[in-house]
């Protein structure tokens, strides 16, 4: 997990001009092959939800929501069963994904912070002859666009669920009639019969589920009969819990008045199948053009979501629902038994050099994620243990104090750290509080162990986890 200096994008460019004539693979790809025996750089299409729980899909064990497409993606691929965002913030975990580094480097620490100009994945794939397009919700820190794509289509703030106005193909922007969805899912389809160049990258970033979950008209009563089964936190009282929970705003009662948990949840799932439509049409266009056998599908979300959980909505917590998402990857040339699930620990930053990696290309340096290729294709090999989160916006919407912490396979700690400022105008002084759960005997995060004696040596063991992962990872900020 290597990582390095801030280089930004223009330097990037000034510096790279050779590449395109021949890169290097990375060392578990091989050696790079010319001519009529050089296997096809394969095409990517990266498709990203806004908000989606990890279990909300059929193929993830969800009772409620029908998600065929995503199901048929997981079928064909790989489910990550342990998939995990290092800052559960839209705009920080985005530019996560698009660099492969934490936000502590590439500087996206909130989701007001405008986008820095620096080198993301596509600026490589691009470097190296791939076509590049995005479509979709960018939200990178207010109007900026992304890095100069072949083709950019969208929109750079929250956007609308009902006659979004989007950037089009011929660069001008349209208020067009239509659900969101829809017309983010017709453009990508547009774009792979008409306007994809061999080998293309299609970024297809949905803004659903985000809230105010307003579903297509023919889905509008979808589920309207479903038992919504709440999750067994759902009347948590907090007990033995720090304040800086407690004093969150991030209650149910508050998703969406006047309509019940029940009737909201409903329509977060009906939004939801509004995107796997979506994906269907999306995965026929590349089944009608003869592309499925060479185009890697990525299906995630920015991050994970809260439903119910602690009573509460939303994400920013280090608690599981907020920073587990779903991660599906279809690839019938690299991924070696297909339908299966991958239970190592993975990392939003990891998505980056994957998919450079599948593409052929050198991971650069700087990038602090790690290549998935082995555990496509099925190798034995030496993974993550333990992993660092990082959370900093406060105060902020749904006030949500600065945490961090490091999670294992089976036990998670939480720090809280002091925090001396202004809420509201009034001055605030916050001590720093802890955290520390067994998720093998208390998967849902019910009872904080910090401050049991039988703990301590826990909690000195991954204080210390903590401390190396931040070195390694080049995290200096005290607080």
């Amino acid at each position: 997990m290597a990582h390095g200096s801030r280089t930004t994008r223009r330097e990037f460019l000034k510096t790279s001009a050779t590449a395109a004539a021949g890169l290097a693979l990375s060392s578990c790809a091989g050696p790079i092959r010319r001519g009529a025996d050089a296997p096809k750089r394969p095409n990517i299409v990266y498709l990203m939800t806004d908000d989606q729980a990890w279990h909300a899909m059929t193929c993830a064990g969800n009772p409620v929501v029908r998600t065929p497409n995503m199901d048929r993606l997981a079928r064909e691929g790989l489910r990550f069963t342990n998939m995990f965002v290092t800052n559960s913030l839209c705009a920080p975990s985005r530019a996560c994904f698009l660099t492969g580094k934490y936000s502590h480097i590439h500087g996206v620490r909130n989701n007001e912070v405008p986008w820095r100009d620096q080198p993301i994945f596509t600026d490589y794939l691009k470097q190296a002859g791939y076509h590049t397009c995005f479509i979709g919700k960018f939200h990178q820190g207010g109007k900026v666009i992304p890095a100069k794509p072949d083709i950019w289509m969208g929109f750079t703030d929250q956007g609308v669920y009902l006659d979004q106005p989007l950037r089009d193909f011929d660069g001008q922007v349209k208020k067009e009639k239509g659900h969101n969805t829809d017309l983010l899912g017709d453009r990508a389809v547009a774009y792979l019969k008409e306007h994809r160049q061999d080998p293309f990258c299609l970024l297809l970033w949905f803004k659903a589920p985000h809230r105010a979950w307003t579903p297509t008209e023919r889905n509008k009563n979808l589920y309207a009969d479903a038992k919504i089964p709440h999750p067994a936190s759902f009347n948590d009282d907090y007990a033995g819990r720090p304040d800086a929970l407690r004093k969150t705003e991030m209650q149910v009662e508050i998703a969406k008045p006047p309509k019940s948990f029940d009737e909201w949840l409903k329509d977060y799932y009906r939004t939801l199948t509004d995107v796997d439509e979506n994906i269907g049409k999306v995965l026929k266009a590349l089944d009608d053009l003869g592309l499925a056998g060479n185009t890697i599908v990525v299906h995630t979300s920015d991050n994970g979501f809260l439903l119910g959980e602690h009573h509460l909505f939303d994400k920013r917590l280090m608690y599981e629902p907020s920073i587990r998402l779903p991660m599906l990857v279809r690839y019938p040339r690299g991924v070696k038994e297909a339908g299966r699930t991958v239970s190592e620990m993975a990392l939003n930053v990891d998505l980056a050099p994957t998919l450079l990696d599948l593409a052929g290309l050198p991971v650069p340096g700087e990038m602090q994620g790690v290549s998935w290729r082995p555990l496509l294709e099925a190798r034995p090999t030496p993974w993550r243990k333990s992993w660092y989160y990082e959370y900093y916006e406060f105060p902020a919407v749904h006030m949500v104090r600065p945490n961090r912490g490091v999670r294992t396979d089976r036990w998670k700690y939480i720090e809280w750290p002091a925090w001396h400022g202004k809420i509201r105008e009034e001055p605030t002084d916050y001590p720093a509080e802890y955290e520390l759960y067994d998720l093998q005997t208390d998967p849902d995060e019910m009872k904080n162990l910090y401050g049991d004696p039988k703990g301590a040596d826990k909690v000195a063991e991954l204080r210390q986890e903590m401390a190396r992962l931040r070195t390694e990872l080049k995290d200096t900020d005290p607080a």
